[in-house]
């Protein structure tokens, strides 16, 4: 079985959170990162809204100050060049066909992006309960 592939906008879910983010923006995505690399195998705790239980392939997108962040065993990295939310929809539509894949972000027009592709989407407290 095929693990389903997990995108994870971390601009969104960092922002969903007002924890002081704004103020380390590569160390947020450094801590979301790490929080997401222990799900890879287990997968998400019961429950969570959108996601099925099971093995993940992580892929968190990220942009601005946090391109500098690194991936950890489990949790791919994908640095955006430019839009976060492009390179999303690159990552949703370069995945083999038939493969499930779930999208975790808030905003509306990238949920319908990735939809058009046959993705499914899940808001940020999927992955931060």
């Amino acid at each position: 079985m095929t693990a389903v592939l997990l995108v994870v906008d971390a601009a969104n879910v960092v922002g969903s959170v007002p924890d002081g983010w704004w103020r380390d923006r590569v160390g947020a995505a450094q801590r979301l990162r790490d929080a997401l690399a222990a799900y890879a195998v287990d997968g998400l705790p019961a429950g969570a809204p959108g996601v099925p239980a099971g093995p993940l392939e992580i892929v968190l997108v990220v942009e601005g100050a946090a391109r500098g962040v690194g991936g950890v065993p489990g949790v791919r990295v994908e640095a955006a060049r430019g839009s976060g939310d492009d390179r999303i929809v690159e990552v949703v539509a370069a995945r083999a066909a038939g493969r499930r894949c779930v999208v975790v972000t808030a905003d509306r027009e990238l949920r319908a992006r990735v939809r058009a592709l046959g993705a499914e989407v899940a808001g940020p407290r999927a992955v931060r309960p």
